[in-house]
């Protein structure tokens, strides 16, 4: 096999395997090289005592077709089922008159009506709030997330200007964006905030069903994926940090790691934006210090083990409360004792990322016990965080013109990371969706085109 037909993929996340399974796909011999001793990026799963605990609660939309299209290439589809319709519970436990329940659900009608049910019935916001949510909501539809003036505009200045009050901000704006954005409006580019509520809400009908993996995410990301690179012919090597990315006399690569050097005519470079930037060879980027000034943003996991059941549903999301979402993890922990297992995902977590387990226990316990009744009398079996400081990039304004697209200046050399230009916030959909397009981009480049997923579900 010739020079040309051989890459290397520094980076074993989502987008890493996306794009050695790509390339190998296409006929390339691909080496995959990941530090971690295991593959998934920060989507992935541990063992503590008996259970089998994901780092953090994952989840993506019917319209995130290219994360299906990685789950169905991996044989992973039927573990991570969708919604048959959305049905969100949101739980007001600040409301003066005690707790409320309300539900974000999708109606049959065509786009935009099919929410329209939902909005009119959602407890959550005043009959004013809901007819100007509804208004915001199709000044949004005309909106193009791509028009690059919108990237400098925060999503909650817009919202104010569409006479969003600071309630209908609080329960059905943040609580959307926060979870899929890792920030407040007021914290976040209008460009992907339109992004998000055009593409999940306003785009088809079942757009916004939830997924989720009802098995650890290490199954999916790891195991799953580990067998995908195999069938496909990928060397994949855990536990290789690559230490130097240089260019050979020769015009082709050559990627060192602390046993050996490679060479290769294609390097994909799938790492954060800060480990980009140490291993960026000099003409690779115009301007490759822009990779710094992408600011990341925390998110944090608590998890709470009880004796007995307290929640009844698969998940809901709180209002009136420093919780936000809870997920029930028991069948997917390996639970079996008749305990319940609990994940509460703390988006945007900035108060709480560095503050110690006991004072989170004393925050959170409480909280749980004002949102589930049954949570007051049940024994706390466990409780633990898991925290991930630099989860996601921060989609603040202006971030849309730092991100850098997957073909840089250097033939042959390809970038790819959820903090990429895909056009998505940094969800496992942009973390594909960035490793297809740094391999169809080096596939381009090699003459040897094929059939892109991104445009098939398109």
């Amino acid at each position: 096999m010739t020079a040309q037909n051989t890459a290397v993929v520094v980076g074993g996340g989502l987008a890493g395997v996306t794009a050695a399974l790509e390339l190998a796909d296409a006929g390339l011999r691909v080496t995959l090289l990941e530090g971690r001793p295991r593959l998934g990026g920060l989507a992935f799963s541990f063992r503590r005592g008996d259970l089998t605990v994901d780092n953090g609660q994952h989840v993506y939309l019917r319209c995130c077709t290219a994360y299906r299209w990685f789950l169905d290439r991996i044989d992973g589809t039927e573990l991570a089922p969708i919604q048959d319709r959305l049905d969100v519970p949101v739980l007001d436990v600040g409301h003066a008159k005690g707790p409320r329940l309300g539900r974000l659900r999708r109606g049959a009608l065509p786009v935009p009506l099919h929410l329209a049910g939902a909005l009119a019935c959602y407890p959550h916001l005043s009959p004013a709030e809901r007819v100007a949510v509804g208004r915001a909501a199709l000044a949004l539809r005309r909106l193009d997330p791509a028009d690059p003036a919108l990237d400098g505009i925060d999503f909650g200045t817009w919202l104010g200007r569409y006479g969003q009050s600071a309630r209908a901000i609080e329960a059905l704006w943040d609580l959307v964006g926060i979870a899929t954005l890792n920030a407040t409006a007021d914290r976040s580019s209008l460009g992907l905030a339109a992004m998000v509520f055009k593409t999940g809400l306003l785009s088809e009908r079942g757009a916004a069903d939830i997924g989720w993996a009802r098995v650890p995410l290490g199954d999916l990301h790891d195991t799953l994926a580990r067998k995908a690179l195999d069938a496909a012919g990928v060397r994949t090597e855990l536990r290789t940090r690559v230490t130097a990315v240089s260019r050979t006399e020769e015009g082709n690569w050559r990627v060192d790691t602390a046993d050996e050097s490679l060479h290769a005519a294609t390097v994909v470079l799938a790492v954060p934006q800060g480990e980009a930037h140490g291993l960026l060879p000099q003409g690779v980027l115009d301007d490759r210090d822009k990779l710094l000034d992408i600011d990341t943003a925390p998110i944090l996991n608590v998890h709470v083990v009880y004796d007995r059941k307290v929640l009844r549903q698969p998940f809901f999301a709180a209002l009136g409360s420093p919780v936000q979402w809870v997920f029930d993890r028991t069948e997917a922990s390996g639970l079996t004792d008749g305990g319940q297992y609990l994940a509460l995902s703390q988006s945007a977590a900035q108060q709480d990322i560095d503050e110690p387990v006991t004072v989170l226990r004393e925050k959170y316990l409480p909280e749980l016990e004002r949102l589930l009744p049954a949570a007051r009398g049940a024994k706390v079996r466990d409780f633990f965080v898991t925290r991930e400081r630099t989860a996601t990039f921060a989609p603040t304004p202006g971030v849309g013109r730092l991100r850098p697209a997957a073909r840089t200046d250097a033939p042959g050399f390809y970038l790819a990371g959820s903090w990429t230009a895909t056009g998505w916030p940094a969800t496992m959909e942009g973390a594909v969706r960035s490793g297809i397009t740094a391999a169809h981009a080096a596939l381009a480049a090699l003459g040897r085109p094929r059939e892109n997923p991104l445009q098939e579900a398109a």
